[in-house]
């Protein structure tokens, strides 16, 4: 049984931008990087569809910076709550022992 190639996303773009830039025809970078056409119609069709994320204000990276700031907050906060309900704690295991 024939195992199936995989290609990494760096390889897939590469291939699809010389097909795009029109330096070379599909045919052309099929034959030199030994894959299919039909692969470099799906990559570039794929590609095409989703080109227009790149210039979304709010990438998936900016949407888990501001996560992570978020959840910061709230350790912080919780963070701060522990201590004070520790100093409480002291304070009135003191005032029932009689200290």
């Amino acid at each position: 049984m024939r195992k199936r190639r995989t290609f990494t996303a760096e390889f897939k773009v590469r291939v699809v931008l010389e097909v795009i830039s029109g330096a070379k025809t599909q045919e052309e970078v099929a034959r030199q990087n030994g894959i299919r056409v039909e692969n470099i119609i799906r990559w570039r069709r794929q590609f095409l569809k989703n080109a227009n994320r790149v210039f979304e204000e709010s990438s998936p990276n900016h949407e888990g910076e501001e996560r992570i700031a978020k959840l910061e907050q709230a350790l912080g906060r919780k963070t701060l709550e522990l201590e004070v309900a520790k100093k409480a704690f002291s304070i009135f295991s003191q005032l029932r022992d009689g200290g």
